[in-house]
């Protein structure tokens, strides 16, 4: 398969820049597997589409404003330095982003504050700096104050003090994420309540969101693909709950990844690891029964799961339905049920 296949032409302007004024106020479309059909529904709705015995399967993971702004000992200018993973067990090394990029070359050290500098280490085939951090003080304390949502790149604007609240789920509690899961912004206490009262239990899982959501997929073919890989765990309470539903509603493309990557390593008891899985179309899903997700950028690797799950005709049918319908796209856009 091809990476030009997953493909479908999207007006800018139907990429949100800023999120709902009510978080629950999102657009759903509902895409129905087995008739083949879609409906458009408010996200309010999802309730209605539970019953007991299933699980709401959702991403606890926490964003953390990694995007950091700093100048080069003996230049001018100003530069960016976007860490996306640790890489040493006291976590002052990181494997970064960093623009201008050519630029940044190996030995030079940059100055955030004079709380915070950092020396570059060296330099992956991607491009990508590793980066070691010299913090004075707690380095996630210094984060939260100089440090900036990282908002993705389609997002054209400066983040601002609301997105610190809003590129955030509700029930986030583990930090190391650097970009939301999506598909759990929409959620409000009154919804997840409403959800509980249709019957459907909550089970937590982590999934630490990384380098993969930013950088492009670097084959013309699918298969020869190979995605960065990304921290996750499962709880031993939170397994006993997935191994007793009836169906696993995967809110985001995260959970689902999760969920799969976790089915082939023993199934559902306490487990963490690193998940490099790449699901596109042919994909055997043994976990998900049902997926709550965002709508992705074109021949992104989150567009081939859903074609994966949904089947790839239904599921570009279903994106050129919501250009039509004139749906908000990507991060603080709307969403889509797939049954």
């Amino acid at each position: 398969m091809l990476v030009s296949e997953f493909d479908y032409p999207l007006p800018p302007e139907l990429i949100a820049q800023e999120p709902l004024a009510d978080r629950a106020a999102s657009r759903m479309l509902v895409v129905d597997r087995a008739s083949g059909t879609l409906a458009d529904r408010s996200f309010r709705d999802l309730p209605g589409y539970l019953t007991a015995g299933d699980c709401l399967v959702v991403n606890d993971t926490r964003v953390f404003p990694a995007r950091l702004f700093g100048r080069r000992e003996g230049f001018e200018g100003q530069v960016q330095v976007f860490l996306v993973r640790a890489q040493s067990p006291d976590q002052l090394t990181w494997l970064c982003l960093t623009r201008p990029g050519r630029k940044m070359r190996t030995g030079e050290h940059i100055a955030f504050a004079d709380d915070l500098h950092a020396e570059i280490l060296g330099r992956n085939e991607h491009g990508e700096r590793l980066v070691r951090f010299y913090p004075q003080g707690d380095l996630f304390a210094i984060l939260d104050r100089l440090g900036h949502m990282p908002l993705p790149p389609y997002i054209h604007r400066a983040d601002n003090p609301e997105d610190r609240e809003r590129y955030q789920t509700i029930y986030a509690s583990e930090r190391g994420s650097v970009a939301a899961p999506t598909a759990g912004l929409h959620f409000t206490p009154e919804v997840l309540e409403a959800c509980s009262q249709a019957g459907a239990a909550v089970a937590r899982l982590t999934l630490h969101v990384g380098l993969g959501t930013f950088q492009p997929l670097h084959s013309p073919t699918v298969e020869e693909v190979k995605l960065h890989a990304e921290a996750y765990s499962i709880r031993e309470d939170q397994a006993a709950i997935l191994r007793a539903a009836r169906r696993r509603l995967a809110v985001g493309t995260t959970s689902v990844r999760t969920l799969e990557t976790a089915m082939r390593r023993g199934g559902f008891v306490a487990q963490n690891g690193d998940t490099d899985l790449f699901i596109y179309p042919g994909f055997e899903f043994q976990a998900v029964g049902a997926m709550l997700t965002n709508f992705h950028l074109p021949q992104s690797s989150l567009l081939m799961l859903v074609c994966a799950f949904a089947g790839k005709d239904l599921a570009l049918e279903a994106y050129h339905h919501a250009v039509r319908e004139r749906y908000r796209f990507f991060s603080y856009g709307d969403c889509m049920l797939i049954l």
